[in-house]
């Protein structure tokens, strides 16, 4: 959630900052703002709503060489341009922008600054009143911003402008993503590398409870004692031209059409010129010694791992739990005597699974984590890192990253059963590559998707999917899909859970999504459908080829029965999308959402 970004250089910084605030839009906001510095002071401006607004809010004849940006998520007070970010100190010399919750804002409110007049409700602004404060005992902003931050208890991403120092930005983290982006006689500072590709492809990065001082020609980071920490930057793997619309009407579309070539990119990865599956050896070991699995996650990646689950225990005879992340922290189970924890996260940032793994590195279990960041602080801090390459992922709803998150959960499950010597039926990089052959196929079935939306989701008020077996987590992915961008409410259930209290809630005219690709299940959900048609349902079946009945609204093509659900997911995203089209909703960037949620 929320986003930084902040230049220093020789350039005028305000296309530099509201360039790199817009790439960062993914990541969820309602109020943007930014603060440039020259010659003749510090200008600010600040805006409840959009980066657009913010352009039109800002002044285009005034240039400066260094400025800080930043994008807000409300969690301490209403989204609104007082509470919008930068926030300044009492005086005005010191202005700060802050990514996280700070846990103890009102201990240190009342403790140190109690005789300060607030102007916003936020906990940042708690912070710059406090680097003020501590100014005034040490004349000197780098040991101010050094002993404000000692004091921090939470997550924070921080970068502070001293009014009366034009050389420097200050920045420090804990538990938030934060990064220096390198330069020729210029540095950046940036909460994701892709707000800065423009500029750079070489970034730093930047451990808890690091202070860094960023000028024009040098980085230097520092320990909070002031120790000077060297570290060798490393290149970003992104391509700048992936993070950018082209001739599609919303990034969820064309991540969803991606999904077949990111398949292919997987397979192509994970496969050596033998055509043998190419793992490290470590994460090999790791799978062979453990004696059960604890997958941690959030959201759609918490479904994935509801999947993956099926695809270890069956192929590779492991047991397996999967935990959502953020109650696992606070209520964790009894643990088996060899655990291995594999954390699943888009990002890599996900706080609830980050604190997650703060927790068992502490108890001394090893730790996998599968991601589309290789660089981020959940693959930074484990033993063990999978890389989804699914490339940039923008809009909000995840779809082609989860889609690799099962591949990926699939080929560790087929690697570890074969290094257990178990006999596998198929060959899983061949049935992956067929996999992305039948997500081609429904990709280009679009114009029978959006008449299915328009019929049964574009007026509706809710809406229910119901599956058995594997067919249940794709539902309750689809139904997340659909919620999350159209706004319908809408919830997937287990087919036999039905008569147990959900049947209830069927009405004349509820619409109701069925999943039957699972033959030992098909005859079971079918008769699900029988029951909620005869109270009123309008029912529509999605079944893969080979289990189709002549009434199904929509038939996909035949993979294994076991990747089933790689393939029956691509119409439910596509479903939810055109639901969200015609109830004239915000696609890629919904109500309340953030794409990287990176505070508890």
């Amino acid at each position: 959630m929320c986003g930084i970004v902040g230049y220093i250089g020789s350039k005028d910084t305000k296309e530099i900052l509201l360039n790199g605030l817009e790439k960062l839009e993914y990541r969820g906001y309602d109020s943007a703002g930014i603060a440039t510095l020259n010659n003749e002071g510090l200008n600010l401006f600040k805006v409840k709503g959009r980066i657009a607004a913010l352009r039109d809010r800002v002044d285009h004849s005034v240039e400066a060489t260094m400025g800080i940006g930043h994008t807000r998520w409300a969690t301490h007070g209403v989204p609104s341009a007082t509470n919008a970010h930068p926030h300044q100190s009492t005086s005005g010399r010191f202005t700060l922008v802050h990514n996280g919750v700070i846990e103890n804002y009102q201990d240190l409110k009342r403790d140190y600054l109690g005789d300060v007049q607030f102007v916003s409700e936020t906990d940042t602004e708690v912070i710059v009143q406090l680097v003020e404060k501590n100014f005034k005992k040490t004349n000197d902003t780098a040991e101010a911003f050094r002993e404000t931050v000692s004091h921090l208890k939470g997550s924070y991403a921080l970068a502070l402008i001293d009014n009366e120092d034009q050389e420097t930005i200050y920045v420090a983290k804990n538990k938030s993503p934060l990064l220096v982006g390198l330069g020729e006689g210029f540095n950046l500072v940036a909460s994701d590398a892709m707000a800065t590709l423009k500029e750079t492809d070489q970034y730093l990065e930047i451990n808890d409870q690091e202070i860094v001082l960023v000028s024009r020609n040098y980085v230097e980071i520092q320990k909070l004692n002031g120790e000077t920490v060297e570290r060798e930057p490393y290149t970003a793997q992104i391509d700048v031209s992936d993070t950018e619309k082209g001739t599609y009407p919303h990034f969820m579309l064309k991540e969803i059409d991606e999904q077949p070539f990111v398949m292919r990119k997987i397979i192509q990865e994970y496969q050596d010129e033998n055509n043998d599956l190419k793992l490290d050896e470590d994460i090999r070991a790791a799978m062979k010694e453990c004696d059960r699995i604890y997958i941690i996650a959030a959201g759609t990646s918490y479904h994935a791992g509801l999947v993956g689950k099926q695809f270890i225990e069956k192929l590779a005879e492991i047991p397996v739990e999967v935990h959502v992340a953020s109650e696992f922290s606070y209520n964790m189970p009894l643990l088996s005597e060899k655990p291995l924890f594999v954390f699943i996260s888009q990002s890599g940032e996900t706080a609830d699974s980050r604190a997650v793994l703060v927790k068992i590195k502490e108890l001394g279990h090893p730790a996998l984590t599968i991601t589309n960041v290789p660089g981020s602080t959940l693959s930074r801090e484990a033993n063990y890192t999978l890389n989804l390459y699914a490339g940039p992922e923008i809009a909000v709803a995840s779809t082609k990253a989860y889609t690799a998150q099962m591949a990926v959960l699939a080929i560790l499950a087929v690697d570890t059963a074969r290094a257990k010597g178990l006999e596998l039926s198929f060959d899983p990089m061949q049935e992956l590559a067929i996999v992305a052959s039948a997500m081609e196929a429904l990709t280009d079935q679009k114009e029978t998707v959006e008449e299915l939306a328009r019929d049964y989701l574009a007026t509706s008020r809710n809406a229910f999917f119901i599956g058995r077996s594997t067919d249940y987590y794709v539902c309750v992915e689809g139904a997340l899909k659909l919620k999350e961008i159209s706004y319908i409410q809408a919830e997937g259930f287990a087919g036999g859970e039905l008569k147990h209290g959900t049947i209830a809630l069927i009405e004349e005219g509820t619409p109701v999504i069925a999943l039957a690709t699972q033959s030992e299940v098909n005859y079971g959900i079918r008769s699900n459908v029988q029951e909620v048609v005869a109270r009123g349902a309008n029912a529509m079946v999605v079944s893969m080829k080979g289990l189709e009945q002549d009434t199904d609204a929509f038939v996909i093509p035949e993979v294994h029965e076991l990747l089933t659900s790689l393939v029956s997911v691509v119409p439910l995203q596509l479903l939810a999308y055109y639901a969200a089209l015609h109830r004239d909703c915000d696609v890629d960037k919904p109500r309340n959402l953030a794409k990287s949620v990176t505070v508890e």
